[in-house]
């Protein structure tokens, strides 16, 4: 196996600890391509101001305040390039000198929908990008006797079914939260074409699992690494993590 194809990372661990574990790293996959996942998964292309965000998103002596600050940065970005995933349509405007510019503007029928409570911090992201679009909610909770995904609130637009939906889910490990959502989604007749996933940071295994599950949805992410930063909602929204008492600041 040359080292072109696979790598020896050492990885941190959820008690400081740290062990040598053989990743198999293919770099089309995980930087730049999507082979092993199919083409509906994509990545953002990788370059040095996305690394050096999700660097310090990682790293646990980031701030809650600059955590935030740096989390919203890269939230747009994936929110930018999940966007230019919808449909346009071609158009002819007029510019003020009068001129005739042929361009480009989205096809109406989109809105959001964020899986709470992490996929609220993309929120304002979609916003920023699209002022007056339309955002539903997904409450998906582990059951405390099974520890199984349940949905226990979902609201959405009333013509959800009709439109072009983007799923805004910061953090996917094992991806079970996310399936439970698109089940709700598609029993509002949602079709899995429509939807397009935008995610910050995803595993392998939630990769291969959501995109074996849904073929046709598209999966926008950017980063695809064996360790999720589970942290992220705790220390984005400055709540108390469960079990501990001190708070992110």
């Amino acid at each position: 196996m040359g080292n072109s194809d696979a790598a020896v990372k050492k990885l941190p661990m959820q008690n400081g600890n740290t062990t040598n574990l053989t990743l198999l790293v293919n770099e089309n996959s995980t930087e730049n391509g999507t082979e092993e996942y199919g083409s509906n998964l994509k990545i953002l292309p990788a370059n040095d101001v996305i690394r050096e965000l999700q660097t310090i998103l990682r790293d646990r002596t980031t701030s809650r305040s600059d955590f935030k600050f740096y989390a919203d940065r890269l939230i747009r970005l994936v929110i930018e390039e999940s966007l230019n995933q919808l449909p346009f349509t071609k158009c002819v405007i007029t510019t003020p000198t009068g001129c005739q510019y042929d361009g480009l503007k989205y096809q109406k029928g989109n809105c959001g929908v964020s899986i709470v409570r992490s996929g609220e911090a993309m929120e304002q992201g979609l916003r920023d990008c699209c002022r007056s679009i339309r955002i539903g909610k997904i409450l998906v909770e582990s059951d405390v006797d099974t520890h199984e995904a349940r949905v226990v609130y979902a609201k959405f637009p009333d013509d959800i079914a009709k439109r072009k939906v983007l799923l805004m889910y910061p953090i996917m490990s094992t991806g079970n939260t996310v399936i439970k959502a698109i089940a709700v989604l598609k029993e509002h007749n949602v079709l899995e074409e429509n939807i397009i996933l935008s995610n910050l940071f995803c595993t392998p295994f939630a990769a291969k699992t959501l995109v074996t599950a849904f073929p046709k949805m598209k999966i926008l992410t950017s980063e695809i690494h064996a360790v999720a930063p589970n942290h992220f909602g705790q220390k984005y929204f400055g709540c108390r993590e469960r079990g501990v008492s001190k708070k992110y600041n």
